[in-house]
């Protein structure tokens, strides 16, 4: 099978990469060819499989049909600016996360007139599709109430993936994602980015501002689980989705304070004691709209899973990105 992977280039990207290659194959179908596409080309890795790397901006219009040119069976939509940004910049944020995902299922309905063309595309949205007012801990059925406008613009793209699929021109699945942590190297322009700094910074020995109260409670998951959703995502049976093919990912709800707890357990009190404490009210606002927990109850029926604790979150930072050691 023939497999594309927009967004490449991100955190989450290159660990899905990863695990493309050393599996070699999705849903027991054997990868014959991987491309990778971000703004800037990724590096190819060595590999038994055709890797394929380019640079594209799927918000420029004819770049989208290029990418499904070669008509890959699979496609990862993983491409977006993050929250904070989106929210900084008005026209930036409905470029990149709206009209490049249109330019994507255009180009793929497109490419379906001449010859049937029927991909399987797995969209990456996210949790802030809900806002207030919320429930402690949010159903299946919760209404979209989106209070930025990142959220504004996954949830448009979330109603697109539906009604393209259930139009026949995609076989799509959309995965909301819960706040990725901890997330290895330079913090970006996310304004959730502090849950991740307040462990990375600490582990690293240096400093971590942190912008909210401990009380602060939210819904997280780690880039290991994240690359297990989509993986699953991409081989499950469809038809069991009926036409609800948006689903919010398995999670843990924690507080800031349950954060640093598991720090304390795992690094001790040298490592909490760099988190220095400076309220942000622009990213306070921002958070005290997202939701703190979720039943999730449909993805895990279906089969997706998520971690168990924060210690086991951090535990698979200190595994995968620092070696297994601290300090």
């Amino acid at each position: 099978m023939k497999v594309l992977v927009i967004g490449a280039a991100g955190m989450v990207g290159r660990k899905l990469t990863a695990a493309l290659l050393a599996e070699g194959h999705v849903g027991g179908r054997a990868i014959g060819s991987l491309v990778l596409a971000d703004v800037v080309a990724p590096e190819a890795p060595a590999s038994a499989i055709t890797v394929t790397t380019a640079a594209a901006d799927l918000s420029a219009p004819e770049v989208a049909g290029q990418l499904v040119a070669d008509r890959p069976d699979l496609i990862f939509h993983l491409a977006a600016i993050v929250s904070g940004e989106a929210e900084a910049d008005f026209e930036k944020g409905y470029r990149i996360n709206l009209d490049g995902t249109r330019h994507l299922l255009e180009a793929i309905r497109l490419a379906g007139q001449t010859t049937p063309y029927w991909p399987r595309l797995v969209f990456t949205s996210s949790i802030a599709v809900f806002g207030e007012p919320l429930p402690e801990v949010i159903g299946d059925t919760q209404h979209h109430t989106p209070l930025t406008s990142y959220g504004t613009q996954k949830a448009i793209c979330e109603l697109l993936l539906s009604d393209y699929s259930r139009r026949g021109f995609v076989d799509g699945v959309g995965i909301r994602l819960p706040t990725i942590v901890v997330r290895p190297g330079k913090p970006n322009k996310a304004a959730s980015g502090f849950f991740s700094g307040i462990i990375r910074e600490p582990l690293a020995g240096q400093e971590a501002i942190l912008p909210v109260a401990d009380s602060v409670r939210h819904w997280f998951a780690s880039p290991r689980a994240a690359v297990g959703f989509l993986l699953h995502a991409a081989s499950l049976d469809t038809a069991l989705l009926g036409n609800q093919r948006n689903l919010t990912m398995p999670g843990l709800a924690a507080t800031v304070g349950e954060e640093i707890a598991a720090l304390g357990r795992i690094a001790g009190a040298k490592a909490t004691a760099l988190i220095r404490r400076v309220p942000d009210l622009v990213i306070a606002d921002i958070v005290a709209g997202w939701p703190k927990a979720f039943e999730a109850s449909r993805a895990k029926t279906l089969g997706f899973r998520g971690d168990s604790s924060f210690d086991e979150i951090i535990g698979i930072h200190v595994e995968d990105e620092l070696g297994g050691r601290i300090g």
